[in-house]
């Protein structure tokens, strides 16, 4: 189990920003500026591209989202998807 299946899991505390039946969004516990946000997939996976099409653009959407939602409340001259 990685640690982020024990956060999805509840096993190791986190600061959720969003969360949905697929993706989790939450707060990064070294951040490198204000409003770092990691944004995962609840499915433990060894590559982002081991997910199914389905789940990997779903992935893009949520984190489009997230990252929307953070540059309106936060002023940020841009935002770094990775």
């Amino acid at each position: 189990m990685t640690i982020f299946s024990k956060i999805v899991a509840g096993e190791i505390p986190a600061y959720k920003v969003a969360e949905t039946i697929d993706y989790l969004a939450f707060l990064d516990i070294n951040p490198l500026a204000e409003g770092h946000v990691l944004v995962i997939p609840k499915q433990e996976v060894d590559y982002l591209f081991d997910l199914d099409d389905e789940l990997y653009t779903g992935l893009q959407i949520f984190a489009k989202i997230i990252a929307t939602a953070i540059k309106k409340a936060i002023p940020a001259k841009g935002l770094v998807l990775r």
